[in-house]
């Protein structure tokens, strides 16, 4: 009797432990990608500090910004937004809704008198000598307070130094897709929007021959071209992508968190020319197939230069 007890107690501990476990990866869990709606503010004054609610923009008179304001995707865990609010996501699903008070010194740091500092006016532009101009001075970002004689007090702090910021989020969908992943992790590392698709394509390797003739040292090393299938993401390119600071730095790391998460084997980032906007040689030479600038043909009269023969000998080359 006293065995079946125990027995009894040691399946309830299992089912216990099963249903604590159970409980604990249930819903949103990190590494999972999430379309997230939030809109973040100071506690004390309510300050807009960062909002995806196109309505939100609109009354704080931000939305002619250039960025777009709709809700975006995460990877929960992978410090896109503050700890704190990637960790109340967790266990959550689809359709919840929270709100998440981050404190300053987790947010962006107490605020550091000594961070105020007065310098020589002669250090800041000109024209952003008055209170509230935005000033880089010796690799510092800061803020003037005041302007008096030739002397400035600027503020190096964070403009949000000191200052309590609360999150409410409502979770709008799981992601799955793995181009939406992909685009997801775009806009975050570049807050650029890209087309972009998944092909299978087939493609030539060379590829190192094993041999078994372990003693012959002296043996040329064989290789053989197979043919292998890879996932590709191909990306369309776009002129902001192409000056995106961000991109030109950090395009390897860029595309390696892509591949892992949207389970590609490659990325290729390819530029799409659509032909309406005529180049240099097109505006000057019609393609090399029309008649030349009139400008350009008289500075080939000048020098002697018969432009139909011209034309001609490029259209043949």
């Amino acid at each position: 009797m006293a065995d079946e007890q125990e027995a009894s107690a040691a399946d309830a501990d299992d089912v216990s432990e099963s249903e604590v476990d159970e409980a604990d990866t249930s819903g949103i869990q990190t590494g999972d990608f999430v379309r997230l709606d939030f809109t973040a503010r100071t506690v004390e004054d309510g300050q807009l500090v960062d909002t995806t609610d196109p309505e939100v923009a609109e009354e704080e008179g931000v939305a002619d910004q250039d960025q777009s304001f709709e809700p975006r995707v995460i990877i929960v865990g992978d410090g896109h937004l503050f700890e704190q609010v990637e960790s109340d996501l967790e266990g959550k699903e689809a359709g919840d809704t929270g709100s998440v008070v981050v404190p300053s010194d987790e947010a962006f740091g107490a605020h550091d008198p000594d961070d105020v500092r007065t310098i020589s006016a002669e250090k800041i532009p000109e024209d952003d000598r008055y209170p509230g101009a935005h000033v880089d001075i010796d690799g510092e970002h800061g803020h003037v307070e005041a302007v008096i004689g030739g002397r400035a007090r600027v503020d190096f702090n964070h403009p949000l130094a000191g200052d309590d910021i609360e999150y409410e989020y409502e979770i709008i969908e799981q992601v799955e897709d793995r181009i939406e992943k992909a685009r997801g992790l775009f806009d975050a590392y570049l807050g650029i929007d890209l087309e972009m698709f998944i092909e299978t394509d087939e493609v030539e390797e060379t590829q190192l021959i094993e041999s078994d003739d372990d003693d012959d040292e002296d043996a040329e090393p064989e290789y053989e071209t197979v043919t292998t299938e890879k996932e590709t993401l191909y990306v369309e390119s776009t002129p902001e992508l192409t000056m995106n600071q961000q991109w030109m730095f950090s395009k390897q790391q860029i595309v390696q968190d892509v591949i892992e998460h949207a389970d590609v084997n490659r990325v290729i980032v390819r530029e799409v020319l659509d032909g309406a906007a005529a180049g240099p040689m097109g505006g000057m030479m019609g393609g090399l197939g029309g008649e030349l600038d009139a400008d350009v043909e008289d500075a080939l009269e000048d020098a002697d230069v018969d432009a139909d023969e011209l034309v001609e000998e490029l259209s043949e080359e």
